[in-house]
């Protein structure tokens, strides 16, 4: 069964942009949010790319206390799932594998990273507040929204051997959970509640039916995904 923890983060990993909402030190006593597009690593932690020059780094370097709610847009909006991470950003331990992630999914920001003076932040989480729906108001502890599963040591050889050797499933993935018939197509991203991919102009979220925690699982997963596309031609 689908945890409320499972729910949050799968709904975080789905959403590409976020705000961001930290203690102004300019006017202090007043939040300051702004949008930023975010991945999440493999637990699950939303992480953001920053300038130096940003409000949020100079509010963060004076309390890193913050918070980042992602949610859908449009009408009925109280209606759609959302949820507001709550917790400590802090500089990611390995900053050059989460850059690597974050590359894939926003390949134009490497200039930024060029021009220097732009630091990622991950941020930890203390609480989250999942609400899906009127009436479905939940408080999530932390350590029961990170995922206990990780593919991170392999995310990068599972991406260069389904780049390399089953492109045309990827397209039958995306026809058949999208329906959306592509030309262009590479996975960027996986992790234990799916797997991400560019697909032409957009990038498009897959999720598993049950968190995965190794290769064999993804492989599982991914051939069931493909035979069931096969079937619907």
């Amino acid at each position: 069964m689908m945890t409320h923890g499972h729910e949050a983060r799968r709904l975080m990993r789905r959403h590409r942009s976020g705000v961001l909402s930290t203690h102004c030190v300019k006017f202090p006593g007043h939040p300051y949010g702004a949008a930023l597009p975010h991945v999440t690593d493999h637990r699950g932690r939303p992480v953001v790319l920053i300038s130096h020059l940003a409000e949020h780094t100079h509010n963060l370097e004076a309390d890193a206390r913050a918070s980042f709610i992602v949610c859908s847009s449009g009408p009925e909006l109280q209606a759609h799932p959302r949820a507001t991470l709550l917790g400590r950003a802090c500089a990611p331990d390995d900053v050059q594998a989460l850059q690597q992630r974050y590359l894939r999914f926003y390949p134009e920001q490497a200039q930024y990273l060029q021009i220097g003076g732009f630091r990622f932040y991950l941020i930890e989480p203390l609480q989250v507040r999942y609400i899906h729906g009127f009436g479905g108001l939940h408080w999530i502890p932390g350590e029961s929204y990170l995922a206990a599963e990780s593919l991170e040591d392999a995310e990068a050889s599972i991406i260069a051997h389904m780049n390399q050797d089953h492109v045309p499933a990827l397209r039958d993935y995306c026809r058949l959970v999208h329906e959306r018939t592509v030309q262009e197509v590479r996975m960027v991203g996986i992790d234990c509640d799916g797997f991400d991919l560019r697909a032409d102009d957009a990038l498009l979220r897959f999720e598993f039916d049950a968190p995965i925690g190794n290769p064999g699982q993804v492989r599982q997963a991914l051939v069931q995904l493909a035979r069931r596309a096969r079937a619907r031609r």
